[in-house]
């Protein structure tokens, strides 16, 4: 753990819910099966689990296509598959309560159920931005990935003084073209789940053009810790990514526990501020659906009970299971900002 990293997440959990429901998965963990049993009990699946808008992504294939889709897995789990919904709609509409979308809470929700109803029927489809889905390939290729501005980026990140474990360096070393490439080893923080943990990027150059390689220490799922699990857990990281209906991006491994990816200006998130209308907040939230059905189609067996279960809830039940769990998680939050106040 970095303590000072720590100690700025949890003074951003402070400024605002959404900022705390994405540092927190592990309340969701403790309240999820209290606040939502019937939904907690629906068929299982291996789960994102810290499923949100901002855990969506771009990369390139093997291929060097343009990929997109959920680009976070450090909390899977076997879970019911409701949790990821859920978890994704109620980020929704906190982004949507603090204005970074536009669009009401109802039409979120619909958006998400309709994209995973369709993606599951299809037996899902990889998002590939060539051809199809020009839209999101605009986003994905707007100003902010300019390789300048990535670049600049990079280099203001600082260095570290801290000393990298061997495992880490060795990590970073194997994703490398070629091993004797020197490198600088800056800190970077980035996102709030994971802040604290170990993470550290390393720049270089390589045949006339700079390269970065990021490292970062996984522990085991929130998950486990919610549900008191005494044995040391196996990572789930690689075995999610392998079984996904997907494009997998061929820099990104798993080394023990340490996850090491390639960075690159078209290997990042795509921010909620590159969208300009509420109609591309709408697709994205299909989208989105949509790839969440591609990650649970890796759980085969479980498909056609979740296709019975779904036929099964109550007109716009994920709406209302949505905002039940947001004001739980807007409650815990009034809860730890009074006591940070204290």
């Amino acid at each position: 753990m970095v303590e000072e990293d720590l100690q700025l997440k949890h003074r951003r959990m402070a400024e605002s819910v959404f900022l705390f429901f994405r540092a927190t998965f592990y309340r969701w963990a403790q309240l999820w099966p209290n606040e939502c049993p019937e939904l907690a009990d629906a068929p299982k699946v291996l789960s994102v689990g810290d499923l949100h808008v901002e855990n969506f992504g771009t990369w390139r294939d093997i291929e060097g296509r343009l990929i997109w889709g959920v680009n976070d897995f450090d909390e899977a789990w076997p879970m019911a598959y409701t949790n990821d919904l859920v978890r994704l709609a109620v980020s929704a509409i906190l982004a949507s309560e603090e204005q970074h979308l536009r669009i009401g809470s109802k039409q979120a929700a619909e958006a998400i159920i309709e994209g995973y109803q369709e993606g599951l029927l299809a037996g899902g489809r990889a998002f590939v931005l060539g051809e199809h889905h020009v839209w999101l390939r605009k986003i994905a290729e707007s100003a902010l990935r300019d390789p300048v501005h990535f670049w600049k980026k990079m280099d203001s990140l600082p260095g570290t003084t801290a000393k990298i474990p061997k495992k880490a360096l060795d990590a970073i070393e194997s994703l490398l073209p070629d091993r004797n490439i020197t490198c600088r080893i800056l800190r970077r923080i980035a996102g709030i789940g994971s802040l604290g943990h170990l993470r550290v990027v390393a720049v270089g150059e390589w045949k006339g053009g700079r390269i970065a390689r990021e490292v970062k220490a996984l522990t085991p799922s929130a998950c486990c810790w919610a549900a008191e699990t005494r044995r040391s857990p196996k990572l789930q990281y690689q075995d999610i990514v392998n079984r996904a209906v997907r494009c997998i991006d061929p820099f990104v491994r798993l080394r023990g526990r340490w996850l090491v990816r390639r960075l690159s200006p078209h290997c990042s998130r795509i921010e909620l501020e590159m969208l300009d209308e509420q109609a591309d907040e709408l697709r994205l939230l299909h989208s989105m659906g949509w790839e969440t059905a591609n990650i649970h189609l890796g759980s085969r067996k479980a498909v056609r009970d979740i296709e019975c279960h779904l036929r099964k809830q109550a007109p716009g039940w994920l709406h209302v299971a949505a905002k039940h769990m947001t004001d739980a998680v807007a409650a815990d939050w009034r809860t730890w900002a009074q006591s940070q106040n204290g």
